[in-house]
């Protein structure tokens, strides 16, 4: 049963992860402490380590906030992600372990069934645990905070992804259960040449729905503007 600093720490990164708490919304210290039967100080330490795995910034006398997402942080979002999937994926298959595999395996079947029952919350997180379970394979002090970084925005820029409103989208999704079908695969046999295609094909399917997300298209310029009809026009 978990206590309540492990719940706080928990709730806290699935809440930035699924978008219930914006990018740059300020976390009350007060009103969690409360929420959890904590005192300040095992709160201030709960922001402190997700500090760390980069979910808040803690500012000098402002308290802590949700890290944020702006122009500069999605321009390198988007520049260094497929290098560094492509190196985890090179050293998952180098350094993985049986028991990683098997954990891998166990993802991906919640992961197909939040899929199939159009659970977006668990897809978000399952999905997330599956790239953060390859990261771990890789065995790299330096790579998986890298990592660990890019996960928390890809989840919350692509959140959409797992919500398909069309049947293109509901393709796309089927289409990224299937290469995850393949990670497993591929790093179980050892092939290292077929996982480093398969993070750029899976990247590139993430991207163009980031992109939709960030830009959606056939939005009007003017559709929340109310136009004046020609009566109106005439009686001013």
């Amino acid at each position: 049963m978990k206590n309540g600093k492990s719940s706080l720490y928990d709730d806290l990164k699935r809440q930035i992860l699924t978008m219930e708490l914006d990018p740059d919304e300020d976390l009350d210290e007060a009103s969690l402490s409360e929420r959890y039967g904590l005192s300040r100080t095992p709160v201030r330490e709960i922001f402190r380590r997700l500090e760390g795995e980069g979910y808040v910034d803690i500012r000098a006398n402002r308290g802590a906030r949700v890290i944020p997402m702006n122009h500069s942080t999605l321009r390198n979002f988007f520049l260094v992600a497929p290098m560094i999937y492509a190196a985890i994926g090179r050293l998952a298959v180098q350094n993985f372990k049986p028991r990683q595999l098997s954990e891998l395996e166990d993802t991906q079947e919640r992961f197909r069934s939040a899929s199939v029952s159009g659970d977006a919350l668990s897809m978000v997180l399952e999905n997330n645990r599956f790239h953060e379970i390859i990261g771990e394979m890789s065995g790299n002090a330096y790579l998986q905070p890298s990592l660990g970084r890019l996960l928390i925005d890809h989840a919350r820029i692509g959140h959409t992804f797992f919500r398909p409103r069309t049947d293109d989208m509901r393709k796309r999704l089927q289409t990224a259960v299937e290469h995850h079908d393949g990670f497993i695969a591929a790093i179980g046999s050892h092939d290292e040449d077929t996982v480093v295609d398969l993070v750029f094909e899976h990247w590139e399917l993430s991207r163009e729905n980031m992109e939709m997300f960030i830009a959606p298209q056939g939005l009007k310029a003017d559709a929340l503007v109310e136009m004046p009809t020609p009566s109106m026009e005439k009686s001013s």
